[in-house]
């Protein structure tokens, strides 16, 4: 029972860092320093496009479902990363919610 509570909490944590990376894509593109947050944004794009594949794959009981939790926490903390380095709100949301997913993403890797 405990691994299938970790799963749900994995898939939960990978859908709201989906959410959070994919608003924060936004955020960067409509700000002033667009042009110099190039690597912030594929970052974010990068997290929201691993964690939804993540979270999809753990919700159908893929085999590979462990590998891809691995892949998708080293993606999340590059991301979160990333997001540290920028001031506002977003952003630290984005970069907490990166490491809470790539935390829960370990542990179902393991």
């Amino acid at each position: 029972m405990a691994d299938q509570q970790l799963m749900e909490s994995c898939i939960r944590e990978c859908l709201e860092c989906t959410d959070v990376a994919s608003r924060c894509v936004d955020e960067c593109l409509g700000g002033e320093q667009a042009g110099s947050m190039e690597a912030c944004v594929r970052l974010c794009l990068d997290s929201a496009d691993i964690t939804a594949a993540c979270a999809r794959a753990m919700g159908r009981n893929s085999r590979f479902a462990a590998q891809l939790c691995g892949v998708c926490a080293e993606v999340c903390d590059a991301c979160a990363d990333e997001c540290e380095r920028y001031e506002g709100d977003l952003m630290r949301e984005c970069a907490q919610t990166c490491r809470r997913c790539a935390e829960t993403c370990r542990q179902m890797a393991a």
